[in-house]
């Protein structure tokens, strides 16, 4: 699943609730310094697929005669050029291997920080942080299942997109997120 850069703070949050409730390590600093390093590493992570994304949809663009000449599919070409420019700046499109690599990078900087020290091996720390990471994405999945199903038996219909729908799937899926503990 794509994360986008609305579930930054619920995963980076996640990891921090995840971080403090383990015997595997000792906090040295808040949940909030916590979530914020993990924020950060998202964020980067996120600008740098925007990035990719970006410059592939530049390349369409410029060739879009010629792809619409060729009658391409213009989103397995999409596909095609992404895994490309990712391949040559060294971006993981698999989200296994990316949740892995930010795990890695959220506990370096955590540990560079200060901001915990580890009891056990750092491999079962980076772990714990996959987890969290993938707990939240198997959440999202199920939570935003069940809050479309809740809109679609509003009594009042909500047209999906629409800045209504919008405001209301975000309570809803708060709400839902608060009842699972993040």
């Amino acid at each position: 699943m794509k994360l986008k850069s609305t579930h930054i703070p619920y995963v980076a949050n996640k990891i921090a609730i995840e971080i403090a409730n383990s015997s595997l390590l000792e906090m040295k600093t808040s949940l909030e310094k916590v979530a914020q390093v993990a924020a950060q590493a998202f964020s980067v992570d996120i600008k740098k697929e925007q990035e990719i994304d970006a410059k592939v949809k530049i390349l369409l663009d410029e060739n879009l005669e010629n792809i619409e000449f060729m009658r391409a599919d213009e989103k397995q070409l999409f596909w095609m050029i992404k895994r490309q420019i990712a391949q040559e700046r060294g971006f993981s499109l698999s989200w296994e291997d990316r949740y892995n690599e930010l795990s890695h990078k959220i506990l370096d900087e955590l540990i560079l920080e200060g901001f915990i020290k580890i009891k056990v091996s750092e491999n079962l720390v980076k772990n714990l942080i996959f987890k969290a990471i993938d707990t939240y994405v198997q959440a999202y999945e199920e939570i935003e299942s069940n809050v479309i199903d809740k809109i679609k038996n509003y009594k009042r219909k909500l047209l999906a997109g629409t800045d209504e729908y919008e405001l209301v799937f975000e309570q809803l899926y708060q709400e839902e997120l608060r009842r699972r503990g993040f």
